[in-house]
């Protein structure tokens, strides 16, 4: 979905980019689905990032800390519209986590920013070091985690005013699926209308059969 996402390691300086999407045709196999969007690996290959995710034993909170005047009227209130949607998709999921929404000023470990920046501008704004500075997509996703274990401890998603309003339900729903550590979109036509992982589209607005097998692969318990 031509986002910007990556990874900030918690225990080294900057940011630490990563090939945005795998490539593939046709159907794939659950293994190598979920090996591409949680650790981008090709199919049949080795993963190409380390696995993340959250280890929480209460609620992943989530706050709009800043939505800026350009968002003002209806985008606003498509943006949380599409908040709402994503978080009942995700906990419909039943993948052994749960998100919910707190106020602006709470503590959060997911933080949503609506900023009056385009696609390319640096982002501005966060105050989370690594994440301002580096360029925005026409949204982005930033995951700061711990190095030795995996353990995600912070996120921040940041959308532009470039982002078209009719793409808001698809790509909030992408960027919290992202935020729970599946970090790498699919070029695959197979995918276009299936997934929110689809890296050149932005049709579903709804988690396809294997979107929600990977969220709960990933979060299935040893």
């Amino acid at each position: 979905m031509r986002i910007a996402a990556a990874l900030l390691a918690a225990c080294l300086p900057g940011l630490a980019l990563a090939q945005e999407f795998v490539e593939a045709n046709g159907p794939m196999s659950d293994d190598d689905f979920y090996n591409a969007v949680s650790c981008g690996a090709d199919p049949g290959g080795e993963c190409r990032k380390p696995l993340v995710k959250w280890d929480r034993l209460g609620p992943i909170r989530i706050a709009v800390r800043q939505i800026d005047d350009a968002y003002l009227g209806g985008k606003k209130l498509r943006a949380a519209a599409a908040l709402e949607r994503a978080i009942q998709a995700l906990n419909g999921a039943d993948a052994g986590f749960r998100v919910v929404e707190v106020d602006a000023a709470a503590d959060a470990e997911i933080e949503v920013f609506f900023f009056d920046l385009e696609r390319g501008d640096p982002i501005a704004g966060t105050g989370i070091e690594g994440v301002d500075g580096s360029p925005l997509g026409g949204a982005s996703t930033r995951v700061l985690f711990e190095r030795e274990t995996g353990r995600i401890r912070q996120v921040a998603i940041i959308f532009s005013t470039t982002l078209q309003i009719r793409a808001y339900e698809s790509v909030m729903l992408e960027e919290l699926t992202q935020a729970m550590g599946l970090m790498t979109d699919i070029r695959n036509p197979y995918y276009d209308e299936t997934s929110v992982f689809s890296q050149d589209t932005n049709a579903s607005t709804e988690l396809g059969e294997q979107d929600i097998m990977a969220l709960k692969r990933h979060y299935a318990r040893p």
